[in-house]
């Protein structure tokens, strides 16, 4: 009786989170979840989730840190999308009883990996307005790419699914940072993610993730609108 009303909440938070994301005015990326929550988890993805975690935090710290610098909306506009997503990796953490990894302190960070790649990026983005948009893509580079890996390490359908869901948001983030730094004059060339994979995200429409978990085409659903500007846009202080 106490699973079957813990599953409970636990479908009550994760829609309301899809939803919340859904109704953002700043980021329309996501619709409400349906999958239904799995009780089984093994060693690997609890590793997989307290990782993500660390590295939505990374991205969610990095970016406040650069709009604090440069005061560039794109950054704060994403920071809180990037906020979202810790929120759900939370929800999944505590519905399975994993102590949450990370830190309460902006830029402290307990896995060392990422603490070091944090500094390393608010190093770079602190050079120029620039350099702060290829860290931004930086960023949903690595991201992109291990969730993708992640994703071949489960057959958790709730973790498929908020891995799915995160992808999509990244695919969007960095079609923004790539469209700001093409307004530049400047461009980004990826690192973590393959070209043929970049070339396709780039060349993509704006996504409103969720949708191919409820049987609709997510991929289509940005037709007419600004393929790469995801809502993000040009510098508004």
């Amino acid at each position: 009786m106490k699973t079957f009303f813990l599953t409970l909440a636990t479908i009550f938070i994760l829609t309301a989170l899809y939803s919340f994301m859904k109704n953002e005015t700043i980021n329309n990326d996501y619709e409400p979840a349906t999958t239904k929550i799995s009780t089984m988890i093994n060693d690997k993805e609890i590793e997989l989730l307290k990782h993500m975690r660390e590295e939505e935090k990374l991205a969610r710290d990095v970016y406040k840190y650069l709009y604090d610098k440069h005061k560039f909306f794109a950054f704060n506009n994403i920071m809180q999308s990037e906020q979202m997503h810790m929120d759900l990796i939370l929800t999944l953490l505590d519905q399975y009883n994993i102590p949450d990894p990370a830190s309460t302190e902006y830029g402290v960070f307990n896995n060392p990996e990422l603490q070091k790649l944090y500094d390393q990026l608010v190093a770079q983005g602190n050079q120029s307005l620039i350099e702060a948009l290829k860290v931004g893509a930086t960023i949903e580079d690595v991201d992109i790419k291990d969730l993708v890996e992640y994703q071949k390490d489960t057959t958790n359908p709730t973790i498929l699914a908020v891995l799915e869901n995160l992808t999509c948001g990244s695919r969007n983030h960095m079609r923004a940072f790539v469209s700001n730094l093409k307004g530049y004059n400047a461009s980004y060339q990826p690192i973590y993610i393959n070209q043929a994979t970049y070339d396709a995200i780039i060349n993509g429409e704006h996504e409103r993730c969720g949708q191919n978990r409820m049987g609709n085409k997510g991929n289509q659903a940005g037709k007419g609108r600004n393929n790469n500007s995801g809502g993000y846009g040009k510098n508004r202080k």
